[in-house]
């Protein structure tokens, strides 16, 4: 007798088996008639328990199971043979040839699978009806239950993997996460096996591998939500509200006129932003109509308002064409921007899932959290533009460094681009009177350079620290091959406007004084008055090591549930992540896995 460990990868999924008693094939009677798992040669397989079980063997030779709406499941057949090995073939979901009430569990929880912003058909949804029908008057020929328990588990597992790694690998659409390594570390026949089986609460048991992250549960709350209202809308359809007025129109202010202001009151009742009318429980059927407002009033004023507030909008109140072009999104749209950010969440490695720093690049807000989770302070930031291929990248690192009155080495795209045109135009003395300084790799400052030297980038050139340095007077390093970091900036004007994405990659920070105040509780003797004497000294380029360091998301997040009062928040698409994330999600199982070059868009060198 001898025991073995095998490691299997399929479709770069690596696999450590469980330590299995099983009979090496040389010197044991009878073993030529016994079977052999062609994933691993020279290993004897235990006997199957029952004609089912034998069966159930047999369908494991083929990573395809023609039942299935998806056929194909070569990507999990090792986790299938795994969990089957373990229990010798034996079905894990039939006793006494019924359905045991954990997969009639899972089966609802299939049917359910819209309201985790998943697809119930990539579990077969629709099928099991008829597949249960079978057992219905009696005992099942043995090569039906091996159908039913191996699409079962293998629709099972597929369902939990997506909820606790989502379904699409985020580096085939250039985000810099690590998903395979989370999904090999997840061993989905022992959770199965040990959690599932036996469960007396089979949804509880599920909901411990998705995100335990208030934001998240908050974002499958709305989810449900948003569905009734995508239903409503699919059953009552009503024409979009109309523009303003001509192209170039003023925005409608307080006692303004519009074209269709009850349908514009009945809109904002749908969400939520002003409350709709009362349910008549009197039985009368005389009972008060809503008032219709006969002007741009007070209340829709701060509807509108709190719409805004809503919806990365200018919160003004004013009804703007962009308001009213928001307002016309379908609700079915708003349920695909809470599925993808369900699915970002899933992406999320463990030491992540609750992370210290949390950048949301389209809603341009950075959020802080102290150790217990609870929200420390919100912070406006500026984020790479849409426009140049300056995108900010969505990656997960860990904060380490914090570096005062910080230069700033211009990279190459930057030199070319921006810096010798004026050269051109200003002459070679441009350089120093905009603080900038020429030097060797190794620092030495250089003086003789000319403009041929510059635009042909034998040197480098950085910006010399100081109040008008492009990185302000603090960065905040967090390691990572595209050289994006938090930094302050001069361009306080920016923070003013709704739209914030101006940078070149790195992200700005509103209030760098006092994320650094932060960031550096528990450091050591930091307080307000040295960080000020850090910033505004004279000694430049001190860093900073973190004693203890802090998990960072630069995250991407259309919809998002606010940590004040958990109303739900919407975003545009500003670098068309969301439409990437839809056409893959579109193309089904299986879904994309294959990783490509990470951001190839974004110039590496320190950006700003």
């Amino acid at each position: 007798m001898t025991k073995f460990r095998s490691t299997t990868v399929r479709a770069g999924l690596a696999l450590s088996f469980v330590t299995l008693t099983l009979l090496a094939m040389s010197g044991c009677r009878g073993c030529q008639s016994a079977h052999v798992s062609p994933a691993h040669p020279g290993v004897v397989l235990p006997q199957p328990k029952g004609d089912a079980g034998a069966e159930v063997q047999k369908l494991l030779d083929s990573p395809q199971l023609a039942v299935l709406n998806s056929a194909n499941y070569a990507d999990y057949q090792p986790q299938v043979e795994k969990f089957y090995i373990a229990r010798s073939y034996d079905p894990a979901w039939l006793r006494d040839g019924k359905p045991t009430p954990q997969a009639t569990a899972l089966i609802a929880l299939f049917g359910d699978a819209v309201k985790k912003g998943l697809k119930p058909e990539d579990y077969d949804a629709s099928r099991w009806p008829q597949r249960v029908q079978q057992f219905a008057a009696g005992h099942a020929s043995a090569d039906k239950e091996a159908e039913f328990d191996l699409a079962m588990t293998i629709s099972a597992m597929r369902y939990i993997s997506d909820l606790h790694v989502g379904r699409v690998n985020p580096q085939s659409l250039n985000f810099d996460i690590d998903v395979p390594a989370k999904r090999a570390a997840f061993d989905l026949p022992d959770f199965l096996s040990g959690q599932i089986i036996d469960a007396a609460d089979v949804s509880a048991a599920i909901d411990t591998v998705e995100p335990q992250n208030a934001m998240y549960a908050d974002l499958e709350k709305a989810l449900v939500q948003y569905l009734d209202l995508a239903k409503q809308q699919a059953d009552n359809p009503q024409p979009p509200l109309p523009s303003i007025g001509e192209t170039g129109a003023k925005p409608i202010g307080l006692g303004g006129s519009y074209a269709a202001l009850p349908e514009l009151l009945a809109r904002l009742q749908l969400e939520g932003d002003v409350p709709a009318p009362a349910a008549d429980t009197t039985g009368t059927t005389d009972a008060p109509t809503p008032t219709v407002p006969k002007s741009y009033n007070a209340n829709l004023v701060a509807a509108v308002k709190h719409y805004q507030q809503r919806h990365g909008l200018t919160p003004d109140g004013r009804l703007t064409q962009s308001t009213v072009d928001s307002l016309n999104v379908p609700m079915a749209t708003r349920v695909q921007q809470l599925g993808n950010s369900l699915e970002r969440w899933r992406w999320m490695p463990e030491n992540f899932v609750n992370p210290r720093l949390m950048v949301n690049l389209p809603e341009f807000i950075v959020r802080a959290y102290d150790p217990d989770h609870t929200l420390a302070f919100k912070m406006k930031i500026v984020d790479g533009q849409a426009k140049g291929n300056h995108d900010t990248p969505m990656f997960v690192r860990t904060m380490r460094y914090v570096v005062f009155r910080p230069y700033w080495n211009v990279p190459p795209s930057i030199i070319k681009k921006e810096l010798v045109p004026h050269i051109q135009s200003s002459g070679i003395g441009y350089l120093a009177a905009k603080g900038y300084e020429v030097a060797k790799g190794d620092g030495t400052v250089v003086t003789g350079y000319t403009a041929h030297d510059i635009e042909h980038l034998r040197y480098i050139v950085r910006q010399k620290p100081g109040p008008q340095n492009s990185l302000g007077l603090v960065k905040f390093l967090f390691p990572n091959e595209y050289d994006v970091y938090m930094h302050s900036t001069p361009e306080l004007p920016l923070f003013n406007l709704t739209r914030r994405d101006r940078s070149h990659g790195c992200v700005r920070l509103e209030h760098a004084d006092q994320m650094a105040e932060w960031v550096l509780q528990g450091q050591g003797d930091w307080d307000a008055d040295k960080i000020s004497e850090a910033m505004n000294g004279d000694k430049n380029n001190k860093t900073v090591n973190l004693k203890t360091t802090l998990p960072v998301i630069i995250g991407y997040f259309t919809a998002i549930a606010d940590d004040d009062d958990g109303s739900i928040h919407f975003f545009n698409d500003i670098y068309g992540y969301d439409k990437a994330l839809d056409a893959a999600l579109d193309k089904g199982i299986p879904y994309e896995s294959t990783p490509k070059k990470i951001n190839p868009t974004l110039v590496p060198g320190e950006t700003e």
